[in-house]
């Protein structure tokens, strides 16, 4: 199935909850937010919500601090994100 993530279309298995989708990315679930479809989706129902074709999620992770260190953390996680598919 195609998803749009943080404006790039990707391809992943069908049937996926937002938790697995997740896990699948190799990110930690304590320092993100997720909007699905335009809408910011609570943590606790990330394990409920049925990702979909042609959905449109922004995923944000969240660093601490404002050092190099927290900055490189971004980049590595964006680089995550664009290696993940």
């Amino acid at each position: 199935m195609r998803i749009q993530i943080n404006g790039e279309e990707k391809n992943f298995p069908e049937n996926l909850k937002l938790s697995e989708l997740v896990e699948n990315l190799g990110l930690k679930s304590d320092r993100l937010a997720i909007e699905l479809n335009r809408e910011v989706v609570p943590r606790q129902r990330w394990s409920e919500i049925q990702v979909n074709e042609g959905d449109k999620l922004e995923i944000v992770h969240f660093v601490g601090g404002g050092d190099f260190d927290s900055c490189d953390s971004a980049r590595r996680t964006q680089r995550n994100l664009d290696d993940s598919v």
